[in-house]
Formats: C-alpha cells, structure tokens, sequence
C-alpha cells in the first residue's frame, strides 16, 4: 500500500466582500479573540501547517500553537508540542531573519519548491528548515505524496490568496473552514481569498455545508468538499471489508473475552496489523491496569517510529473512545498520533457512559478509512451483556 495522503483543511478569514487583508503595511485583523482561540485548536488538532512564500513575507507569522495546554496535550498523545510548519515557494527568495525560522528547531519546518532553487534556498536556510524538490514546478501532488510518507495525517492550509487557488483547482482540499469578519474592504487591489480559477466546485458541483456558528461577531461557516470518484488518497482495497478483516476482528472479539469484570468500563479487544499481514500487536481493556484501554494497550507495545504504522489496520472491538476519564487522551486520538491509516470495528459506542461518541467522526475528519463489521457486532455485545 502506498503512503496515504494527508487530510486538507482550508483555514481562512475573510471580509464580507472577500478580502484576506487590506492595503495598509500593517497586518488586517479580521477575526477576534474568540475565533483566534478556534484558529489555535485547529492548529493543535493538525500535524502539519502550511503557508505560501507571499503570506510568510508579509505577515511574518510564527504558525505556532499559543496554548500551552494545547501543546501539553500534543505531547501526552506522543507527538511534537508544535505541528510541522511548511512553507511553499516558487523561488528562492525567502529571508532567513524571519520570525518563523527563528522559534522550535529545523527539523520542524519543511520549505517546498520546484528543484531549481533547491540548492539556493538549502544555503540561505541553513539549519533552519529542510528544503525538498517538487520536480520542474510547484507540484502540490508532490508535496502531498512526501508529507504522506513522512506520516503527516491532517494538513491545515492557511494562506495566501495563490496558495488557496493553487490547492482548490487542484481538487486538493477535502474541508474549509472560513470565518467571515463582519465588515467590508472595499479595495479591488487587496488581496483576496482565492484568485480567478477553473474551480471543480463550481455551481454543478457543489459543495457541502455541514455546519455554521457564531464567534462573537464572526460567522464560521463549515465545507466538506465530496470527494471524487478517482479519489487521491486510498487503494480500492482499504475501502473493503475482507475475509481478512472478518477473521482478525474475530480475534479481537475473543481477546475481549479476557478482560478482567468491571460495571463501569466496557470490555474489547484490539488488534493492530501490518500491511504485509504481520500482527504488530494485540491488546484488551484492563489489560495491564485498571483503567487502560484496549487500543491504548496494544498500541504501547510496538515503537511509535515503526514505519509499519503508517500502512497499518487497527481491528477493535468498540468504536475507539473520543473522551474518557481515566486518562488524558482518547484512543481514537491515539490512534491518530500513531499514524495508522485505516480502522476496522465490530460496533459503536452506545450512550451508556458517554452521551456522545464521536471516535469515528475524529478519524474520519483526520482522513482516516473506518470500516464497521457489523455480522460481529452481536457477538461483541454479548461481552458487555453484563452492563445492561
């Protein structure tokens, strides 16, 4: 199986009447502290954030998580407290004084361009960033491919104009999430949104509206752009239950079967496996303690760097948790931060503790397959019987 592409979410503020900015030198504050407290969550929530050469140069933005508890949340669930930064560029242009090369190690920013100003931007960047080669041209597809193998699972995008334009006519964005000041620019030379382009959501294909709100004086309004028949990101295969999948859910069933009695927990069984069909690990609820989880106990015994995460099948009895009590990070968060593209369930969390499960909304949203089984779904049940 080749390396998944990343989930891209399209951040961005606008005015009414489209502009991202004005034509003052100072920077346009178009949201207000409330929809920049969303903005940080939705940072925390990526594992990457993007932006091109043009916003870099004129906001100098450092593209950084402010919340110290968002970042102490990062580092529980096994990841970096701050997502990778990457900047795109056409040219070799970029200042090595900038506020963003200047926070958090080189190892945490990526610069994309075409492979003729790889060398020059590699000297002017030196230890600040990696630099990688998109072949003759800014190739977006590229960029995805490479963030893909180096396990990137969800990409924020937050601008400019062109880097929006490039990655919507491109069919590259799966959602967008545009936050709409309530005032106007009134300025044909400020920059906008997105520029003239052949867009494929246009007015016989478009897109979905799956939420609005209110922050404060701004309203938020939530795409999901459907996806195409030829899409990007998976292999027919995944998409798939197999005779595979039944037997080795099936597994996870029996393992269930193990867990010590509890009125207050639900008893499941888990099983991670590689692509080539290696098991990779297995786990149970209160398997090594009282309060842990079965998806959390497996995923404890294999090496956070095994490359094998990145292709491999997470087979769990129960729909992986969203909230618990017990510890700080979900399973389905931590399957996320393992980097595992695909998830196979007998059946899904009832509201008996938690009111609302949203596991599989989580992976989903992060671009990850999720496939329920539902002929083994009596037989999981039957292992919680006994919380009825």
């Amino acid at each position: 199986m080749t390396a998944r592409r990343p989930h891209v979410l399209l951040s961005v503020a606008m005015s009414i009447d489209g502009h991202i900015d004005d034509t003052a030198p100072e920077r346009l504050l178009l949201s207000n502290p409330a929809d920049l407290d969303r903005v940080d969550q939705l940072r925390a929530d990526s594992d990457a954030v993007l932006i091109g050469a043009g916003t870099l140069r004129s906001d100098n933005p450092r593209l950084l998580v402010n919340s110290e508890q968002r970042q102490a949340e990062r580092r529980a669930a096994g990841l970096p407290g701050q997502p990778l930064r990457i900047v795109l560029t056409g040219g070799g242009d970029l200042d090595p004084e900038l506020r963003l090369w200047q926070y958090g190690d080189g190892r945490a920013k990526l610069v994309y361009s075409p492979d003729a100003a790889v060398a020059r931007l590699t000297a002017r960047l030196a230890g600040l960033a990696e630099v990688v080669g998109t072949g003759a041209g800014l190739d977006l597809g590229a960029v995805l491919d490479d963030l893909g193998v180096r396990g990137v699972r969800r990409l924020m995008v937050e601008g400019g104009g062109a880097v929006h334009t490039l990655f919507l006519t491109s069919g590259l964005v799966d959602e967008i999430r545009l936050a709409v000041a309530p005032f106007f620019v009134g300025a044909d030379e400020a920059p906008r949104f997105v520029n003239a382009g052949r867009f494929p959501q246009d007015a016989l294909h478009r897109m979905e509206l799956v939420g609005t709100d209110a922050v404060g004086d701004v309203a938020l309004l939530h795409y999901r752009v459907p996806e195409k028949q030829d899409e990007k990101r998976e292999q027919p295969a995944a998409d798939r239950l197999t005779e595979d999948d039944r037997r080795r859910l099936a597994l996870a069933v029996e393992l269930s079967r193990q867990c010590p009695a509890s009125e207050t927990a639900y008893s499941v069984g888990a099983v991670v496996v590689a692509d080539d069909g290696t098991e990779l690990a297995r786990g149970y609820s209160r398997e090594t303690d009282a309060t842990v989880h079965a998806e959390e106990s497996a995923l404890a015994k294999i090496d956070p760097a095994d490359p094998r995460l990145r292709t491999a099948t997470l087979y769990t009895t129960l729909e992986p948790c969203s909230r618990r009590a017990s510890r700080p990070t979900p399973c389905a968060q931590l399957a996320l931060a393992a980097g595992i593209p695909r998830v196979v369930l007998a059946w899904r969390e009832p509201a008996l503790f938690v009111a609302d499960c949203q596991g599989i909304e989580l992976l989903e949203q992060a671009g990850v397959t999720v496939l329920e089984c539902p002929e083994l779904a009596e037989e999981a049940r039957a292992v919680n019987a006994h919380l009825w």
